[in-house]
């Protein structure tokens, strides 16, 4: 299906690890990975609280996002499922958010591990990976990123790339006000890390599919 639909070839590669995209085979595994734990029960790293739900509720709605964002899927806004693949193993999910990225040629990535793969140096080298897409892929003039204050491990990762702080807003977090902290970096700041260890596969037919190029 790939001369239909390029991102089911999308691939980014690194020594440790391969981002590639979600296809319906992925998004089970996905699924069962998420239900085996990705978080203390008793705080919650999500914008969103969709795993505060029990199982199997939890995989179908899994599996209902990754279908919804790919019918969804337009050059005007587009949610970017990739699947994080460790020896064909798969350990957690990244995503790049667009909205009328023509125009304001800005990304927004979102991660999450399962508990048994955290704590390895994996979110970095994801992180570095999606910024490696975002920048070399879809040249993107800026990359947000978002995180509650007390999101040790999530800013321990913004915080060891050029980020920059942008904005402090309360918003609701298990129906109760809290602080996001939102980071956003520039092509410039990325070129004083950015690695030669990094390939992208099928990126081409994906820019054209996604309507990326300038």
């Amino acid at each position: 299906m790939a001369h239909l639909w390029p991102l089911f070839d999308l691939q980014v590669v690194t020594p440790r690890l391969v981002l590639r995209y979600v296809s319906d085979a992925l998004s089970a595994r996905l699924a069962a990975l998420a239900a085996k734990g990705i978080h203390d029960p008793a705080t919650m790293p999500f914008s969103e609280p969709w795993t505060d739900v029990p199982s199997p509720l939890l995989e179908r709605n899994s599996l209902q996002y990754y279908w919804r964002n790919r019918a969804e899927m337009s050059v005007e806004r587009w949610n970017l499922d990739l699947a994080v693949l460790v020896e064909e193993s798969v350990v957690g999910m990244c995503s790049v958010h667009a909205e009328g990225f023509p125009q304001n040629r800005s990304l927004t990535t979102g991660s999450w591990l399962g508990l048994a793969h955290q704590g390895q140096g994996l979110g970095k080298e994801l992180r570095q990976a999606a910024l490696h897409l975002i920048f070399t892929g879809f040249d993107a003039d800026v990359a947000v990123t978002r995180a509650w204050h007390d999101n040790a491990a999530s800013l321990g990762v913004t915080h060891s790339l050029p980020y920059t702080e942008t904005v402090r807003t309360v918003e609701d977090r298990r129906d109760r006000p809290d602080i996001m902290v939102g980071f956003a970096m520039t092509p410039e700041r990325w070129a004083t890390v950015r690695r030669d260890d990094i390939r992208l596969v099928g990126i081409e037919a994906v820019r054209a599919q996604l309507g990326t190029t300038r």
